[in-house]
């Protein structure tokens, strides 16, 4: 009986590691057959155009700069829609996005289609694209750069409280809550501004095709409409994304029948903690709290 009762268990035990082997080959078949399968669609020359979704505070993004330097020599992309619903942001983040899309743009077209709103640097976004479309009700233009302060000494002073700062030169970190911006400090923060500015209109001049005096007199921080926008030039037309397919297929000859799929931007060793701080982060604090230096965004609650 016992010998029976050994070679019994050993069945069981043999049953179950084959059992365990079976679900191993399994699953490396399946496996295998998945990496066949995104290989052969790396492989396939699948033709497509490009998504990108711009949205938010627009900042420098390495990650999507490598993923439009990807796209603009990845001969499957026809062309690239980007779709924007942007207030703004940095000056340098609308500047790089705005000289990406100008890359890609050298080696295929690009059409932008802009959404609520397409703002300060999302208008300058969208100066890289060949084509602007926008809503009729689209927020556009807000064109210019600020940098924002506040002078809170006095209250300080009303506390009780005295701040002392111990500087190398007189305009070092200029403007400075802490202390009075002087008429020098003034000065030489608003020349900063202006050489910002100055760009920006440049952009406008250059890609709207207008003279200077025409688009300076387009530049003066005011929002506009997207009807109004066409109207003056700053945008070509009102539509969304089966108008930008349409100009694709009437002016490149880029079939409408081709399949759009979305530019994925993932940062190097994005986990689920990652996310999950950023989405805290986004909940806690208002975006623009986190912006520092030059801006080019609109504000609305401050008229």
């Amino acid at each position: 009986m016992s010998f029976e009762s050994d070679a019994l268990i050993v069945r069981r035990r043999l049953k179950r590691r084959l059992g365990l082997w079976r679900l191993a080959a399994i699953v490396f078949a399946a496996g295998l057959v998945l990496a066949l399968i995104g290989t052969r669609d790396a492989l396939i020359a699948r033709e497509h155009v490009s998504r990108l979704t711009v949205e938010g505070i627009i900042t420098e993004n390495l990650a999507r700069d490598r993923a439009l330097r990807r796209l603009a020599d990845d001969r499957r992309v026809r062309a690239l829609i980007v779709h924007i619903d942007s207030p703004g942001g940095t000056v340098v983040g609308g500047e790089t996005l705005y000289r990406r899309l100008r890359d890609v743009a050298a080696k295929k077209p690009v059409v932008a289609v802009m959404g609520t709103v397409a703002a300060s640097g999302g208008y300058m976004t969208a100066l890289g694209a060949d084509h602007i479309l926008a809503r009729a009700g689209t927020l556009t233009g807000s064109i210019g750069v600020v940098i924002q302060t506040a002078d809170i000494t006095g209250l300080l002073k009303k506390l009780g409280i005295e701040a002392e700062s111990i500087k190398s030169a007189p305009l070092k970190a200029i403007p400075n809550p802490l202390e009075e911006l002087t008429e020098e400090g003034r000065e030489a923060t608003r020349a900063v501004v202006n050489d910002m500015y100055e760009m920006f209109v440049d952009m406008v001049a250059e890609r709207r095709g207008l003279d200077r005096p025409a688009a300076l007199a387009l530049a003066d921080g005011r929002v506009y409409t997207g009807r109004q926008a066409v109207a003056n030039r700053l945008v070509d037309a009102i539509g969304g994304e089966a108008e930008a397919r349409a100009w694709l297929h009437s002016e490149h000859d880029i079939p409408e029948s081709l399949p759009v799929e979305d530019v994925r931007v993932r940062r190097p060793g994005e986990d689920v903690l990652g996310v999950v701080g950023r989405l805290i982060g986004k909940t806690l604090f208002s975006e623009r709290l986190t912006l520092d230096g030059l801006v080019s965004v609109w504000h609305p609650e401050n008229g």
